[in-house]
């Protein structure tokens, strides 16, 4: 590979983690900060002059005349400023001098996910102007949510533990919820196999007879039996392959009735690294140092996918030009092809929810007729919205023999689009 890093970045409102690919072990290898611990406190602290992070501003924050700094992400995102000695800085440079100092150690960043609880524009902006400033190319750098991060650490497990659905648990001080990777039925009838993650129940730390933290032996037991029915009812005619916890709140046993039913014939894990790994894998997927895999599916993700006919290498194949399972805001690309007809050419659609596919014919009235092959166009794919997709074509000319003319066409195909296909698929 050789290329630079490939990291996983798990960020949220209390703290950070990361995950590198190991080319030696091949699979990604969390940064351990000290005993066996890979989180970073989310913080900054202020004292004469000078910025530390992490644990470091904590311990700083015991000395008096020094600032400490919480909630940097949802100040940044809030373009928040802290006032310090008569001098103003924006929260979002402190983040994005956080986020430098956590990955300073990496000489050179190839291309970096972060993973973050929940996903939205905001955030996405945000993250992706950090990564820039750090000197990461825009097209290297890519958000995801936790979902679509468990999803891909779990594509690279052993097959049976997700044969059927697979289960994952996350509990802090406010909230326990639970989420089931499944496989999606589709009208698709290639060989590609479709998942999703759903979250199914939640419930609030209250209705646990606070959990977290257990001191009292009653109280413990009343909210083993709680999280066991939680569980049941959450099994209840399902299929589970394996179970994964994490968060703080099951870092106490104080559920050893429930963890008897998770791994009733099944196996369980338990963890904080997870997200920081599937979000590595995804960079890995991206960079392509990874074979293509399943295909994970939310209802941010492209159902539809949009191909050309091409010859490679004596064989006829349907090229994706707009590929499903891609966000939309990720997908304009450009490709230069060899046109054997000059007439024309045709798109075609394959919907995901419907299991049909449509044909678009895009003519190339007006252009000059070529012999085969010494047609070169150049396509330009664009997304004005997650339903709207531009496509043009250009020619670009072929070499000495036939100058660029001018010609191009646009097309403009309105797509599905967030409108509740996803949610037909079962």
């Amino acid at each position: 590979m050789s290329r630079g890093s490939i990291i996983g970045y798990d960020i949220n409102t209390k703290m950070c983690q990361i995950s590198v690919y190991n080319e030696n072990l091949q699979e990604p290898e969390s940064v351990d900060f000290g005993r066996e611990n890979f989180q970073i406190p989310l913080v900054a602290n202020y004292y004469k002059e000078e910025w530390t992070y992490g644990k470091n501003a904590i311990r700083m924050g015991s000395v008096k005349g020094s600032v400490l700094i919480e909630g940097l992400l949802e100040k940044a995102l809030n373009k928040e400023r802290v006032r310090i000695d008569e001098e103003e800085y924006e929260v979002v440079w402190i983040l994005a001098e956080f986020i430098h100092q956590t990955l300073k150690s990496f000489d050179e960043i190839y291309r970096i996910v972060f993973t973050v609880p929940e996903m939205d524009e905001d955030i996405r902006y945000l993250l992706k102007g950090i990564g820039q400033r750090l000197g990461i190319g825009k097209e290297n750098i890519h958000v995801q949510d936790y979902k679509e991060s468990f999803c891909h650490y779990m594509f690279h497990q052993p097959k049976e533990l997700w044969q059927y659905e697979s289960a994952l648990f996350y509990c802090d001080k406010e909230v326990i919820c639970a989420y089931m990777l499944r496989e999606l039925k589709t009208g698709n009838k290639g060989r590609e196999c479709f998942v999703t993650v759903e979250k199914v129940a939640d419930a609030q730390m209250s209705e646990l007879e606070q959990v977290y933290p257990v001191l009292n032996i009653e109280k413990a037991k009343a909210a083993d039996e709680h999280f066991r029915r939680f569980i049941q009812n959450i099994f209840n005619k399902k299929t589970i392959s394996s179970v994964f916890l994490t968060g703080e709140g099951f870092e106490n046993n104080w559920y050893p009735n429930s963890l008897r039913v998770l791994c009733n014939g099944r196996r369980a894990f338990m963890g904080n690294n997870l997200y920081s790994k599937g979000a590595c894998y995804t960079a890995l997927y991206k960079a392509k140092e990874m074979p293509d895999g399943p295909i994970y599916l939310d209802d941010s993700k492209l159902t539809e996918q949009i191909s050309i006919k091409m010859r490679v290498n004596g064989e006829e194949i349907m090229y994706p030009l707009v590929t499903w399972g891609a966000h939309w805001y990720e997908s304009d690309k450009e490709c230069e092809v060899l046109m054997e007809n000059t007439e024309d050419v045709e798109l075609y659609i394959d919907s995901l929810s419907t299991g049909k596919r449509s044909v678009e014919v895009v003519s190339f009235q007006g252009l000059q007729e070529r012999t085969n092959y010494a047609l070169r166009l150049r396509i330009r794919i664009t997304f004005e919205n997650e339903r709207t997709c531009k496509i043009v074509f250009e020619d670009v000319g072929f070499g000495e023999f036939f100058p660029p003319s001018g010609f191009s066409v646009e097309r403009v195909i309105e797509l599905g689009g967030s409108n509740g296909q996803f949610n037909s698929l079962s």
